[in-house]
């Protein structure tokens, strides 16, 4: 997980991303009007993660108004531009990503994280990828394995949802931040016959 520091003009965003790419993106020129790819992966440290490039470059705009955010995005080449379509953030709030956010999407959710202790039992499981050889297959663990586990309350009506991310980052401070991820679910342990719930697995987040 990241902190951003958002991008305070469009002419500093434009300056930014428009960079050249890494020193091996021969095909891609600082300062031509087109931010590609290779450009927006520089810049945010990915390589070759689309999704993740998209969220990193919403939440660097996220302090924009719309017209300066749509003066930047005009400059990205088509691959990209279709990208920023596909992998669109739903932007939510705690009360309402429950309800109506889509499992697999990214997300971006503003609230106040509190964290759940390691004590409390919490023991919803998460699918995580692994490799057995060449081949990749899916298993269940418990949360709390792989995540520092938050409830981000929505200060409006004190509702809560969930938030994760990886132990060894930094922990949240516990004031009104803005959050983006991945909504992904949580499944019950075996046995329990409670409903599947959503989280987010952070990637980024923004103090206001």
């Amino acid at each position: 997980m990241k902190q951003i520091t958002p991008y305070k003009n469009a002419a500093d965003a434009v300056q930014s991303l428009d960079n050249g790419g890494r020193f091996y993106n021969l095909l891609t020129t600082a300062d031509d009007g087109i931010i590609s790819s290779a450009e927006l992966a520089k810049v945010g440290g990915l390589f070759n993660e689309k999704q993740k490039m998209i969220l990193f470059l919403e939440l660097s705009l996220h302090e924009l108004e719309n017209e300066a955010k749509e003066a930047v995005i005009s400059k990205l080449d088509d691959g990209l531009k279709a990208s920023y379509e596909k992998y669109r953030a739903q932007v939510l709030l705690p009360s309402e990503a429950g309800e109506i956010g889509v499992l697999a999407k990214n997300a971006i959710i503003t609230g106040v994280p509190k964290v759940i202790a390691s004590t409390t039992k919490f023991t919803a499981m998460v699918m995580i990828p692994i490799m057995a050889g060449k081949v990749m297959t899916m298993i269940m663990i418990p949360i709390s394995e792989k995540y520092d586990v938050y409830e981000l309350r929505d200060e409006a009506t004190s509702d809560t949802f969930l938030i994760a991310h990886a132990k060894e980052a930094t922990k949240l401070p516990e004031e009104k931040i803005i959050v983006a991820g991945v909504l992904k679910e949580l499944k019950p342990e075996k046995g329990e016959k409670t409903e599947a719930k959503k989280f987010l697995e952070i990637n980024y987040f923004l103090h206001i």
